[in-house]
């Protein structure tokens, strides 16, 4: 017995016809006929009585029919909830602390304005940032590696079964406010750093070197100050006179306009990528968003 010959059953009784039922379900009188009569014969039940005025349910088939369409029902009502109800468009995404990942996300968002959809950004710690994409939380999650938490990290990575994609290289910069007193050079060297404090992202428990958001963690700096977020960040850069090593790609919308990055003299530089499940394909609504941040590595 199959949902197939339950629809055909109910199709005959609601219709009291064979041939018209047949019509209706798009396939011939005789298999239409065949299918019943299998039916029947694996129930050892006669559904149907056919008479010259028609079809006519007996007794025993009232009550298979009552069953059966109690069947099709669940089946349609199925098909409405799931196979065919629109699906909304989601997408998750975790990151260090990059204004123009967040930027990027911005513009997805405009992009899908007409859309419904469910976006969700998590601006994290960077050991938040792979245990999201490990856990589902989120897809896929923006990350930097360089020479130093390169051998590391990818260590990591193979642990919680999640794979790094490098999206472009770029130099080191400082960046600083505009009214800092080295906000007019036009390269930085160590030594210029010395008077002023370093900004650092707090890392919670997974202090490590290696999951340090800025670049050249380990130099032997003489005054470093934490934060937990960017706005904290940015306050310190123009109250204290702080500065942060970063990629250099600032965003002035997100920001505002009061900071510049200045090229650091150095040349290590930091490749900028994304990791996600492995052997997990990205959604559409991903590779829109990778699309958008290649963009800022031209």
């Amino acid at each position: 017995m199959t949902l197939t010959q339950l629809m055909y059953a109910v199709a005959v009784a609601d219709s009291k016809s064979m041939n018209k039922a047949a019509r209706e379900l798009f396939i011939s009188q005789p298999a239409l006929s065949g299918s019943i009569k299998e039916l029947e014969e694996e129930l050892n039940t006669e559904i149907f009585t056919r008479t010259n005025r028609g079809i006519l349910v007996t007794a025993e088939g009232k009550e298979f029919l009552s069953y059966a369409r109690q069947m099709t029902e669940l089946n349609k009502m199925i098909c409405d909830r799931y196979k065919n109800k629109y699906v909304k468009k989601k997408f998750s995404v975790s990151m260090q602390h990059y204004s123009f990942a967040v930027e990027a996300f911005i513009k997805l968002g405009k992009k899908l304005s007409m859309d419904e959809f469910e976006l969700a950004v998590h601006e994290t710690k960077t050991y938040e940032v792979i245990k999201n994409v490990r856990d589902n939380i989120s897809e896929i999650g923006i990350i930097y590696l360089n020479e130093f938490n390169e051998k590391a990290l990818k260590k990591i990575f193979a642990v919680n079964e999640v794979e790094f994609i490098s999206l472009f290289d770029c130099g080191i910069s400082v960046y600083l406010s505009k009214s800092h007193p080295l906000a007019g050079k036009k390269l930085i060297k160590l030594e210029d750093l010395q008077p002023f404090p370093c900004l650092s992202f707090e890392q919670g428990d997974k202090n490590s070197f290696y999951f340090s958001e800025e670049v050249l963690s380990t130099l032997d700096y003489k005054q470093i100050i934490k934060a937990n977020d960017r706005a904290t960040m940015l306050n310190l850069m123009l109250g204290l006179n702080g500065y942060t090593l970063c990629s250099g790609l600032i965003c002035d919308d997100l920001n505002g306009g009061n900071y510049t990055a200045i090229p650091f003299d150095t040349k290590d530089i930091m490749t900028i990528g994304y990791i996600k499940k492995k052997g997990m394909p990205l959604s559409t609504m991903a590779s829109d968003y990778i699309e958008i941040l290649i963009s800022y590595g031209n």
